[in-house]
């Protein structure tokens, strides 16, 4: 009972990336602006889908929900990570603030990871059985599809959540960290730590390599239907469709792959902390900009509604 209550009244701190008030100064600018890009890039597709009804189709209505859920993923994180670099490490959060923030962002990292699968699916239907599309495509499909991965990422997140935040807290209480990760939260127990690791370990196992099969397996037949196509032009835009996805699955599964199946034993905080900023504030950058710079309908789009401003 009293360890219990020891650590309802812990308070967290997140370590400065540099001693350096200078240093700090200018990472809190890359990250505010890397933010403010990344909302205004993803809330610009979202917004463009939603207002052209050309863009009323099952790819772009996926799209469109990547983009928000890129807007809600990257906001559970820059807030606070802002207001850490600006007082050096010396904003605390309590540990059900820790909590929330942590269950937010594997429930929306989650759904993003199934999401992509959901994507990948799509294309496989839309290039391997074009005539039947529309016809498999419905709207009640995507919209339970959708449904199902903001499920997915609710069942994963909240019992992994609940799991980490049983164990005890002492003394240690600096985050080797800008936001409450799972590894670097788990580093401050004083308890052992094993089951919680091996649970992290197989449930991020099975969200990353299941979705994972699925998008590689979908792309096996993709690929083989593209090089059927006669025409080089056909081939080009069958593919150009599906670049970027491929695209952006390699970097959120990548870096993802890197911080949670690594071996325990080779888990570095100040490598974990790096590669995490590529998946929280880089890729949601990036995502916008690699549909819209190699998709030629959501291009013409924009083009549109930059017209009539």
């Amino acid at each position: 009972m009293e360890t219990t209550n020891k650590t309802a009244r812990i308070q967290f701190f997140f370590r400065p990336f540099s001693p350096d008030p200078g240093v700090q100064m200018v990472i809190f600018v890359a990250f505010l602006v890397m933010y403010l890009t990344s909302l205004s890039g993803n809330a610009t597709i979202a917004v463009i889908v939603h207002i052209n009804h050309s863009l009323h189709t099952p790819m772009y209505f996926f799209l469109a929900n990547l983009a928000v859920l890129e807007i809600f993923y990257t906001s559970s994180i820059a807030p606070l990570a802002l207001a850490n670099l600006l007082s050096m490490g010396k904003t605390p959060v309590s540990i059900t603030g820790c909590g929330t923030q942590m269950f937010f962002f594997v429930f929306l990292g989650g759904a993003d990871c199934v999401l992509l699968a959901v994507m990948a699916y799509d294309r496989f239907v839309a290039i391997c059985y074009p005539l039947r599309y529309t016809l498999i495509m419905s709207w009640s499909l995507c919209v339970e599809m959708m449904v199902g991965s903001l499920v997915l990422g609710f069942l994963l997140s909240l019992p992994l959540t609940i799991l980490i935040f049983h164990l005890p807290f002492c003394h240690n209480n600096e985050i080797y960290h800008f936001y409450c990760d799972m590894p670097a939260v788990m580093r401050l127990a004083c308890a052992d730590t094993h089951v919680h690791r091996t649970a992290l370990y197989i449930i991020s196992f099975i969200v990353l390599s299941i979705p994972l099969s699925l998008i590689s397996i979908s792309y096996v037949f993709i690929i083989t239907a593209i090089l059927r196509i006669q025409s080089a032009e056909g081939r080009h835009r069958a593919f150009s469709t599906c670049s970027s996805h491929i695209i952006v699955v390699l970097l959120q599964y990548g870096c993802t792959s890197f911080i949670y199946l690594s071996p325990s034993s080779s888990y570095s905080p100040e490598m974990g902390r790096m590669v995490s900023v590529v998946y929280t504030f880089i890729t949601p950058i990036l995502n916008p900009l690699i549909y819209s710079m190699r998709n030629k309908e959501l291009k013409d789009a924009l083009r549109k509604a930059l017209r009539k401003f």
